[in-house]
């Protein structure tokens, strides 16, 4: 869950970078520039550039005629494969004296462990399950580009209705489709292009009504374990099929406010009904016409009368972004309401129910056909807002071991969305202080927010270039945010800060 308050702001680390772009999000970006050489366990980072031009939105000619900005600068150097290993008793030297800061409570759980041989480095309470909030995202993620592949991209599609003129939109489980080119996701798909391609295959049929289908998602919208404030808290959804820009009522206002609100915004009750009344105006429907009725698509008959349209046949389609991009904005934002449409996505490529169980049982299923120890996760939901979900540290590093050791490369996508220690997401301000700065530029890591709950789980290159993965976990931390956050920034700085020889 993205924090409660944001992270009190701090001077930018010495030397001064080039002027900051602030990028709207990093959908992907470090996913196209992030040369993961992790089968040698190399790791190179950059520093965002010309963010449209990469994303495919920007005019060729537009770009051409700009002055060339340099290649952006490195964030993390490349680790070095053949950099010594630290050991255990080095390692443990480092570490011990953190973990049992009074600002961490007195149940803090960690995992070491070395990427390139999957050697476990340090353990304190490695395999015991702890509430994880959303570090949940690195399983789900990992679990969702297995299951779909990093090109998989979700469908939203329009097809004839049983009565004449009747239009179903058929939700696929795209949170970021968009009503147009105003939407919150860069690059999104958008009703209004699906919309243009309707009134085409209708020809000189107008259309009368429009009917939602968001019945690939089932079960409770809300997840179990939720806090009672997260349907209306701004961080969370009703969980629906079918839904535009993750459900927030005002994508402008949403994109306008996102950084003082922290990705908070304000969501809709009803995502697919919000969703099928925009797209019944953008077919030219008002007044009642333009009220939507829940329903099912009929089945293609494949037949036609008259040049109409029969039953069940496809209007139009548009796509989502593709899986890896998607991935990449659910770390880099904390993006719940996306982590529980891939989670559901989980479930459907494996035949089980888009719900919040279905998702959960799926995700645990395919960690296990990925050779983790799933028996060391069980989860409620796909973000991490569930008080019940328990992940072991040793999972976690094992599933950034595997992700980053060359032999799954598809997993890879997930360290493209990782924020940056000092730099990006929700590490952005921090790593700032005398006693942390070893780890900005070179810790990359998913955090995790609950009240009571702090977590980060990620990678770290040592002071001798060697890349090792890291989970800390807590669940019962005093109210001392900050001092909380800053304690697990100590463990993480000490990792960057020695060879732990």
């Amino acid at each position: 869950m993205s924090p409660p308050v944001p992270p009190v702001g701090a001077a930018p680390l010495p030397p001064p970078p080039p002027p900051r772009r602030r990028p709207v999000r990093l959908v992907a970006v470090l996913a196209s520039v992030l040369i993961v050489a992790l089968a040698a366990v190399g790791l190179a980072v950059v520093r965002p550039g010309p963010l449209a031009g990469w994303l495919g939105g920007e005019d060729s000619r537009t770009a051409a005629a700009r002055t060339p900005e340099p290649p952006p600068p490195a964030v993390l150097a490349a680790a070095d494969g053949n950099a010594p290993l630290p050991t255990p008793e080095g390692v443990r030297a480092a570490l011990e004296p953190l973990v049992r800061a009074a600002a961490l409570g007195d149940r803090v759980n960690v995992s070491v462990a070395d990427v390139t041989t999957g050697q476990a480095l340090y353990g304190s309470g490695q395999d015991a399950p702890t509430v994880p909030a959303s570090v949940t995202k690195l399983a789900t993620g990992v679990a969702v580009l297995a299951a779909r592949g990093p090109a998989y991209r979700i469908p939203t599609r329009a097809v004839a209705g049983a009565a004449p003129g009747e239009v179903v939109l058929v939700g696929g489980g795209d949170p970021t489709l968009a009503v147009d080119k105003n939407g919150f996701y860069p690059g999104a798909a958008r009703l209004d292009d699906l919309a243009a391609q309707v009134r085409k295959a209708l020809g000189g049929t107008a259309p009368t009504t429009v009917t939602v289908d968001s019945s690939l998602f089932t079960g409770p919208v809300y997840g179990p374990g939720w806090d009672s404030d997260i349907p209306t808290g701004g961080f969370g959804a009703a969980i629906t099929a079918l839904m535009t820009d993750g459900a927030r009522r005002d994508p402008a206002e949403a994109r306008r406010t996102e950084e003082a609100m922290n990705h908070a915004a304000e969501r809709v009750p009803q995502p697919d009904l919000t969703a099928g009344r925009q797209f019944a105006k953008l077919l030219g429907l008002s007044g009642a016409a333009a009220e939507v009725k829940r329903g099912t698509a009929p089945a293609d008959s494949g037949a036609s009368t008259a040049g109409t349209p029969a039953p069940g046949t496809e209007l139009g389609k548009v796509e989502s972004l593709p899986m890896v991009r998607l991935v990449d904005i659910m770390i880099s934002d904390s993006d719940n309401v996306i982590a529980e449409a891939m989670a559901r996505q989980v479930a459907l490529a494996k035949g089980k129910p888009g719900s919040f169980a279905g998702g959960a049982a799926a995700t645990d299923q395919v960690l296990g056909e990925l050779g983790l120890p799933a028996d060391e996760i069980s989860l409620a939901d796909g973000s991490g807002l569930s008080r019940t979900n328990r992940i072991s540290p040793s999972l976690l590093t094992d599933l950034i071991t595997l992700a980053g050791n060359g032999s799954h490369p598809d997993l890879a996508a997930i360290f493209g969305g990782l924020p940056v220690g000092g730099w990006s997401g929700t590490l952005d301000e921090r790593y700032q202080a005398s006693v942390t700065k070893a780890g900005a530029g070179v810790v990359r890591a998913k955090t995790g927010t609950l009240s009571g709950v702090n977590a980060i789980a990620g990678l770290v290159t040592t002071a001798d270039g060697r890349l090792l993965t890291f989970a800390v976990l807590t669940d019962r931390t005093p109210d001392t945010l900050d001092e909380t956050r800053q304690a697990l920034d100590r463990i993480t700085s000490a990792l960057a800060g020695c060879g732990c020889r």
